[in-house]
């Protein structure tokens, strides 16, 4: 049977303004969908029976003109997929109907989620994608980003890697570069600023870049030099530096900024229980007492500041803004004291506080401890799996498996 395509006049029901509202009307063995133009007409200005605005019908010209191209538009639609010979219906025809496009610089939806991420307190978040924000818009020669996402195709995502690979940015940094450039694309795309067709990481593979890093653990021997180095006649800052380096290692690796955000309430029973600042995934691990002895010599700093380490203060850090920079600030500082510490003690390498939370694993691997604890994931590929693996053991096999550090 025949596809009819028709405008009509759906005078059963009556709009606010006393007038019916035009519908498309597509019919098709016995089965049919309408779909409102959002035009309205008075039904004593429409012919039924030619489903066109009589001669009297005011602004009939221009109704005439909107039932012409729909008409047009969907019977070419239907024409295509016959010629295809491709199955559909009615309401596949509809549904088919390209998404209205609001248009939305690069420059306006990128200012957009920055201002948005502020607002809801994700400032290291906002930082990333401000950094994104800054080397595209110098890929652009400094020039706002003025122009619509229909002009970043795959060609321009080559460009682009071509000109960071110019300038020495590693697999890593590039891939970051391109991943955040995606999550931005696909927030377009939501918003409509974009059709979904233009997408061009559909083409462009981020998977090209080696972003397997080199791994930073320190050997046992390494690790332990630290541990028990005499600072007591250093400075602060280096007794601090000591202490994140040998708490993070003996409590599952735990983060510099999850140190930092540590308080009283977060030791339930001997053990160390927070949620993570990057992934929110629970952690749940034993509070050696060596690792409570550093908890301890901080307990009169604590009572003031309010935290385990005295890196934040409730008192002075009270926005997103001020403890992301507090934080940055002093773990820079701590890994310059570890540097110069490490080079004291004969260590080779790099020593970061990051480095620690390789060696966590590294060493508990090396001992022979069940691989899906500690994950080979902590030192290659994705930092969350291995935290979902340890929240995945009882307690007592945690325990067992942490007692190989020392």
């Amino acid at each position: 049977m025949k596809t009819s395509v028709s405008v009509v006049c759906y005078r059963y029901k009556v709009l606010a303004n006393g007038e019916s509202p035009l519908m498309l009307r597509i019919s098709k063995e016995g089965r049919r969908t309408m779909k409102s133009l959002g035009v309205s007409v008075d039904p004593k200005f429409w012919n039924f029976d030619t489903n066109q605005p009589k001669p009297n019908c005011p602004n009939r010209a221009l109704i005439r003109q909107i039932v012409l191209k729909y008409e047009t538009e969907y019977n070419g639609k239907i024409l295509t997929k016959e010629i295809n010979e491709e199955e559909f219906t009615p309401q596949t025809i509809v549904a088919e109907q390209k998404e209205r496009i609001k248009v939305q610089t690069v420059e306006e939806v990128y200012k957009t989620i920055i201002a948005e991420l502020k607002e809801r307190g994700s400032v290291g978040t906002a930082y990333a994608y401000l950094n994104s924000y800054n080397v595209l818009k110098s890929f652009n020669r400094d020039k706002p980003l003025n122009f619509t996402f229909s002009r970043i195709d795959a060609d321009y995502l080559e460009r682009f890697e071509e000109w960071m690979r110019a300038r020495g940015n590693k697999d890593t940094s590039m891939s970051f570069q391109m991943r955040t450039l995606r999550a931005v694309f696909n927030r377009a795309i939501k918003s409509k600023a974009v059709a979904r067709e233009k997408n061009p990481f559909a083409d462009y593979k981020i998977s090209r870049f080696n972003t397997r890093t080199p791994k930073r653990a320190l050997s046992k021997a390494d690790v332990m030099k630290i541990v028990d180095a005499d600072c007591t006649a250093e400075s602060d800052f280096c007794r601090l530096a000591q202490n994140v380096f040998t708490f993070s290692y003996l409590c599952g690796g735990i983060s510099f900024v999850d140190v930092a955000n540590l308080t009283p309430d977060n030791i339930i029973d001997g053990r160390l229980s927070y949620n993570r600042q990057k992934t929110h995934g629970a952690i749940h691990v034993p509070l050696s007492e060596r690792a409570m002895r550093i908890v301890d010599s901080y307990a009169e700093a604590c009572e003031r500041s309010g935290y385990l380490f005295p890196i934040l203060d409730s008192r002075r850090h009270t926005t997103p803004m001020q403890k992301r920079n507090r934080v940055h600030k002093v773990c820079h500082q701590v890994n310059t004291e570890l540097r110069r510490l490490a080079c004291k003690l004969n260590i080779s390498g790099v020593v970061t506080t990051y480095v620690a939370r390789h060696s966590f694993a590294t060493v508990l691997k090396k001992s022979g401890v069940n691989i899906g604890i500690i994950s080979e994931a902590l030192g290659h590929h994705s930092l969350k799996t291995t935290q979902i693996y340890l929240g995945a053991f009882e307690n007592s096999q945690i325990d067992a498996a942490m007692q190989n550090l020392l």
